[in-house]
């Protein structure tokens, strides 16, 4: 479940109204004296996404792609960002602050990331499947970077990004170890942005269509041409082990499996039984292939071809009950267009609503939510809605969202998408 980076405007926050006085300002200067280019706000904003709303005067010689120094209505230095006219959000800002900061900001962000999950974390002792770069969390808006064994998958959704990224690959394949790269940019977002996707052909020949990576002892294998986003999603990696954890014993149903990962570590966290259900028939054929690496019996996971909704309904006419239901659904709110958002939370109290009737008394019910849109208390409340449907009640044990790389900025905390609840169903 990788951040949706070519987001609407966020609503308004408590973190972004905190912030309203903005960064440390040197003096205010005339804009003659202004470095230049420069883009200056409207508004005193302490937020990485300036929206055109958001943006003021721009000068002259800033072309689309540049790092452009950023002032505040009042003409403090307030910091830096990537600028194109043509986005949507046509400022980005990197760093908010009131020191000259040049190109040489980007190679520090970079070891600074890496040494996030290197040196503080140290992921490398438990997986070599990470993300590195997490966008605006990173201070790096526009990108994330996802690490793969021994290939890095680069999402973009900056021109600014795209234009830099070459010269910012060899720092991340010697501070990491890697040797290839594969780049993404979305159709729709790339064209808007005036991004060539063409242009990135050469850097990507080289790199593997699919490989194996390790997570906690447990083997999965990434398919980069055939899998979804990135072919993998590193943001559930210890949501995965914790629930393998606890499901020792229990028959078990995956909801929205993908390639297996809750299932196999059910499976290797000694459930007694596993059925996993996904739409997607491609993923499914990835997941016994993963399933085959860990050497999981196939008596114990078996796999189901089916849309979950559909799937669960079948299950609940059967009266069939599970020790424990994980429910991990894609993306259901894309938008905050009022109909988009409440048909999207529908689907995700029925989902749950079905979801939770599976579960016997005393059983486990774990559900996601990918959805960026949807706050941590909105999706709590509308589960709970979903599972009061049934006359039952959940007792909620835990909160949890994606591992420690996928930090979040406190001046942007719309940037966190991935919301888990963990319950018993009484």
């Amino acid at each position: 479940m990788k951040l949706d980076e070519s987001r609407p405007e966020p609503a308004a926050t408590p973190a972004a109204a905190s912030a309203a006085t903005g960064p440390a300002k040197g003096p205010a200067l005339p804009q003659s004296q202004w470095a230049r280019p420069w883009a200056q706000l409207k508004f005193v904003s302490f937020q990485p996404a300036i929206f055109p709303r958001m943006l003021g005067d721009v000068s002259a010689d800033a072309r689309p792609g540049d790092l452009v120094a950023v002032y505040d209505k009042f003409g403090h230095r307030v910091g830096i960002g990537l600028y194109n006219p043509r986005a949507k959000m046509p400022l980005r800002v990197v760093a908010h602050t009131s020191e000259p900061l040049g190109e040489e900001y980007f190679g520090a962000a970079i070891r600074r990331a890496v040494a996030l999950r290197r040196d503080w974390f140290r992921l490398d002792s438990v997986t070599d499947a990470y993300r590195v770069i997490n966008s605006d969390g990173d201070g790096l808006s526009g990108l994330t970077v996802d690490r793969y064994a021994d290939t890095l998958y680069c999402d973009v959704y900056s021109l600014g990004v795209f234009r830099r990224l070459p010269q910012w690959l060899p720092l991340l394949h010697e501070l990491l170890g890697t040797r290839h790269v594969r780049v993404h940019v979305d159709h729709d977002l790339g064209s808007l942005e005036g991004i060539k996707p063409s242009q990135m052909k050469e850097i990507t020949a080289a790199a593997p269509e699919r490989l194996r990576i390790r997570e906690h002892g447990v083997k999965y294998e990434v398919d980069f041409a055939e899998g979804h986003k990135t072919g993998f999603f590193c943001d559930q990696r210890e949501n995965r082990r914790r629930f393998g954890s606890l499901v020792a014993g229990m028959r078990v149903l995956d909801l929205c499996s993908y390639t297996g990962g809750f299932a196999i570590n059910a499976a290797l966290g000694g459930a007694e039984e596993i059925t996993a259900v996904d739409l997607d028939e491609k993923v499914i054929v990835q997941g016994r292939r993963n399933a085959n690496l860990n050497q999981v019996p196939p008596n114990r996971l078996k796999w189901v071809h089916a849309d979950a909704f559909a799937y669960a309904k079948q299950m609940q006419r059967n009266g069939e009950r599970f020790d424990a239901v994980i429910c991990d659904p894609p993306k259901f709110v894309m938008t905050r267009e009022p109909a988009g958002a409440a048909e999207g939370m529908r689907k995700y109290a029925d989902l749950n609503t079905l979801a939770a009737s599976l579960v016997r008394p005393d059983g486990l019910f774990v559900t996601c939510s990918c959805s960026g849109l949807v706050t941590l208390e909105t999706f709590e409340e509308c589960v709970i809605r979903g599972v009061h449907r049934l006359n039952r009640r959940l007792q909620l044990f835990d909160r949890t969202g994606p591992g420690v790389d996928h930090p979040v900025y406190s001046n942007c905390l719309e940037s966190r998408y991935l919301k888990v609840l963990w319950a018993r169903v009484v």
